[in-house]
């Protein structure tokens, strides 16, 4: 068992006894619940490592409650992968803009279910003291370095925040504004063209290895770093 706890927020009862089934098959704990309420209360009794939350629930739906958990410390960090039958673009990025790691549409096989919630909770990067490794990738926060595959690379001070952010979050979708907020600070007053900028900047650093592709764009919604290229 991988001891990995996923709370799974769903109305639709076929639904949720066929993730669940195969969840534990793969080893996790899963918590089901049918709204809001009871997802709140479970997750004062036992927070979890994911939560799978549908979009359309009774009472309040997925996306308020989304809303809700970013906004509070205690919940702010637990990843969530929404589940929902809206397929429009601009729903996706609703949901990607609301908080929302990941973004599944039904119906939708158990595989890739399997495979989206092993990328979230997956932290590829190994970090030990200051030392930053992802791949071929190191970086060092206090000496302010960075090396590809053992050789060092010169990073403006602009590229090296914005490294240092994205390989200490593996795996995870940012907008564009949230990256400004996150690496050039809240009271900045900077365009969000700026943003694409720098990481063409930084994916020209990164090319000799081919690591420029770790820097995933999303589209219509910002950007991903990811070992997974």
């Amino acid at each position: 068992m991988n001891g990995k706890r996923i709370l799974l927020v769903e109305d639709e009862s076929p639904i949720r006894e066929m993730v669940t089934f195969a969840l534990s098959q793969d080893g996790y704990l899963v918590d089901e619940v049918v709204d809001g309420q009871s997802a709140e209360a479970k997750i004062a009794e036992h927070q979890p490592d994911l939560i799978l939350l549908d979009w359309m629930l009774p009472n309040v739906s997925g996306l308020e409650l989304l809303r809700g958990w970013k906004r509070n410390e205690s919940t702010q960090e637990i990843p969530v992968i929404i589940l929902t039958a809206k397929v429009e673009e601009r729903d996706k990025v609703a949901g990607l803009n609301s908080g929302a790691d990941d973004y599944i549409t039904k119906p939708f096989s158990v595989k890739e279910l399997s495979a989206r919630i092993r990328a979230v909770l997956r932290r590829g990067a190994s970090i030990i003291g200051d030392q930053i490794r992802i791949g071929p990738i190191q970086l060092d926060s206090k000496a302010h370095r960075v090396h590809l595959g053992g050789q060092s690379i010169n990073l403006g001070p602009t590229e090296f925040r914005l490294l240092e952010f994205f390989m200490s979050h593996p795996d995870r979708v940012y907008s564009r504004s949230q990256l400004l907020d996150y690496v050039w600070g809240r009271n900045m007053y900077v365009e969000e063209r700026t943003v694409d900028v720098h990481i063409l900047r930084l994916r020209k650093l990164l090319k000799p290895l081919g690591c420029d592709r770790m820097i995933q764009t999303v589209r219509s919604y910002g950007y991903r770093f990811s070992a997974t290229q």
